[in-house]
């Protein structure tokens, strides 16, 4: 028998002990996600203006600073999603089995589309030709 209450059981028992730091995770991706979001619809809205939006696109993206502010905005929307998704497998796999493979699945998927969306935007800033 305890002498302790059921919440003073409770706490400190999550299931990682890391849920503090996966909150900060999603609000600080979100903060970087503002202005770069705002920045990337701007930009794209002028460069549509242009008369020949596919070649004034692969010269804005050969430009140094636009390319690193791209590849920000790829890595923190790419990190934001598979922190979103990770509460989301979590909170509605019920099997512990199938929500670890699901995650494994989840965050391998995440990072081959940051690492694409990363090569993608260096070939174009290195003059590679797809």
């Amino acid at each position: 028998m305890s002498l302790r209450s059921a919440l003073g059981t409770a706490q400190g028992q999550g299931a990682a002990h890391s849920g503090v730091h996966h909150w900060w995770m999603q609000r600080l991706t979100a903060l970087a996600l503002v202005p770069l979001s705002f920045w990337f619809v701007a930009s794209i809205v002028a460069l549509q203006r242009l008369s020949d939006p596919y070649q004034s696109l692969r010269a804005w993206i050969a430009q140094g600073w636009t390319a690193v502010l791209l590849i920000l905005l790829v890595v923190a929307a790419t990190w934001h999603s598979r922190l979103g998704v990770q509460v989301v497998l979590e909170d509605y796999i019920v099997d512990s089995g199938s929500r670890t493979l699901a995650i494994i699945v989840s965050n391998f998927a995440h990072i081959v589309l940051a690492v694409a969306g990363v090569v993608a935007i260096l070939r174009v800033l290195f003059g590679v030709p797809f």
